[in-house]
């Protein structure tokens, strides 16, 4: 098996898992949205936002710089000494954060928690959990042990389905919800740290290129917070602007168009540590071929799917919550399932600048897209409502897709296929005649629309010859398992 099948392989796995991890969100929504009051399922997706939040930031990007750095290291006591000493920095920002949360949680509670301390403390716990978990998670992703990674993150997300849903249907409520997810994360950092350490053993860590590191992966942190601004931000804003309620009515069509986010997801798992290991060898055509082909076939499923969720938002929704979410929060589909494509291609083309450590560029990218976003959000949200956070969110993405496009173009350039793109979207349009036509109102109805709608989209696209009997071949033999 060549290595391109063997990423194709990979690439495969973390998708269904996945699809796993997102359908069960999908699944906690009618959950808690017909269980708990809508005031209640605003806090709940606050503190989820938080939790997507802050742990990426107390890590300062060291996980991220452990890909970087160790992906083709074989040396133990190497891959020892980066372990513990990137551990050793996580668990002390992590505790300091940990502890003012927990210790004077009055002020996060009363801004933004509506007021419930026990929420607010039980936060502090499950951040420096996740934390560490996060740099637990890296490792398996360093090392391209991807069996193991997909089997903790779907351990994570059955754990966290099972457990909110019995707090809550037990009558514990957004505290019960909030005690589901500490324990989650506590069994996996137990069962992570288990395998790690038995593959590691242990060692006091000297610390000795922790500069390096840092000087990589600080440059990130303006990025992924500002990244964080881009997609989350609308929330807190909601909250403040409109109250609680009107993010219950608001994350539902934001969550259902986000679901793009899972085809793009496997690639940005797995391709740093991919290319940085081909680009390290000087095998720079190898990683033209994969950009190229990633872009390609993340595309040929992402545009058809963010057609569909829009045209859709409403009867899913329908059936997913409550009428009044769905009327109040159906549009933002279109809007959220769209920046998740461009998202989603970004996270393709910004590897070339990854390769070449410009990471104080990407930085600054996301800075300009989160002040617009932000200042944006603040004159939109209270005279247009919903609506307006939908279309900064778009817009912003926007921004910064254009560009990284220019920047990473000067890097690594590679083949972007434009007239697949447009043939892409041709097809997607012209099949979603049959979408308009099924006038879907129930679950087997949905279905049966969307698999027709496929079916015509492939046709299409087959017929327009969007992909060549190489290309199509290629695909059939990675199917195959050897």
């Amino acid at each position: 098996m060549n290595r391109y099948k063997v990423l194709a392989h990979r690439y495969g796995l973390v998708a269904l898992t996945n699809v796993f991890v997102g359908l069960s969100s999908i699944v906690l929504i009618p959950i808690l949205t017909k269980t708990i009051p809508a005031v209640d399922y605003g806090t709940w997706v606050l503190l989820n936002v938080t939790i997507g939040l802050v742990p990426n930031l107390i890590t300062l990007g060291l996980p991220f710089a452990m890909v970087r750095f160790l992906a083709a290291s074989k040396q133990i006591s190497d891959i020892r000494e980066v372990f513990y000493s990137i551990g050793g920095v996580i668990l002390f920002t992590a505790g300091v954060v940990a502890m003012l949360i927990f210790f004077v949680p009055e002020p996060l509670a009363y801004s933004l928690y509506n007021g419930n301390i026990a929420v607010t403390k039980t936060l502090g716990i499950i951040i420096f959990l996740s934390a560490l978990n996060l740099h637990l998670f890296n490792y398996f992703r360093t090392f391209q042990q991807i069996k193991i990674f997909s089997i903790f993150t779907v351990a994570q997300t059955a754990l966290t389905l099972g457990l909110v849903t019995f707090f809550v249907l037990s009558g514990f409520g957004i505290v019960g919800a909030s005690i589901g997810l500490l324990i989650t994360q506590a069994l996996l950092f137990i069962f992570m740290g288990i395998i790690i350490f038995s593959n590691l053993g242990f060692s006091v860590p000297k610390m000795a290129h922790i500069r390096e590191y840092l000087a990589f992966s600080l440059p990130t942190i303006p990025s992924n917070f500002s990244g964080w601004i881009v997609e989350s931000s609308d929330r807190y804003l909601i909250g403040i602007f409109l109250g609680s309620a009107f993010v219950a009515y608001y994350s539902p069509g934001y969550s259902l168009g986000n679901a793009i986010a899972l085809l793009i997801s496997p690639l940005i798992l797995l391709l740093p540590a991919t290319l940085s290991a081909y680009y390290d060898e000087g095998g720079l055509a190898e990683v033209k071929i994969i950009l190229k082909y990633s872009l390609k076939y993340f595309l040929a499923l992402a545009v058809p799917a963010t057609v569909a969720l829009s045209l859709l938002s409403r009867p899913l929704l329908l059936i997913l919550s409550t009428p009044e979410i769905a009327s109040q929060g159906y549009l933002i589909t279109l809007f959220s399932s769209t920046s998740a494509v461009l998202y989603g291609a970004y996270g393709i083309i910004i590897q070339p600048m990854i390769l070449s450590k410009e990471t104080p560029i990407i930085g600054k990218i996301w800075v300009l897209a989160a002040v617009f976003n932000f200042c944006l959000n603040l004159v939109l949200i209270p005279k247009v409502g919903l609506l307006g956070a939908g279309i900064t969110t778009l817009l912003a993405y926007f921004t910064a897709f254009v560009i990284t496009l220019v920047y990473s173009s000067k890097s690594v350039r590679f083949d972007y296929d434009i007239r697949f793109i447009l043939k892409c979207i041709l097809a997607s349009l012209v099949a979603s005649i049959v979408l308009f036509e099924w006038h879907s109102t129930t679950v087997f109805n949905i279905l049966l629309s969307v698999g027709f709608y496929a079916i015509a989209y492939v046709a299409l696209l087959l017929l327009s010859k969007g992909f060549t009997k190489d290309e199509l071949k290629f695909f059939l033999a990675t199917l195959r398992i050897e």
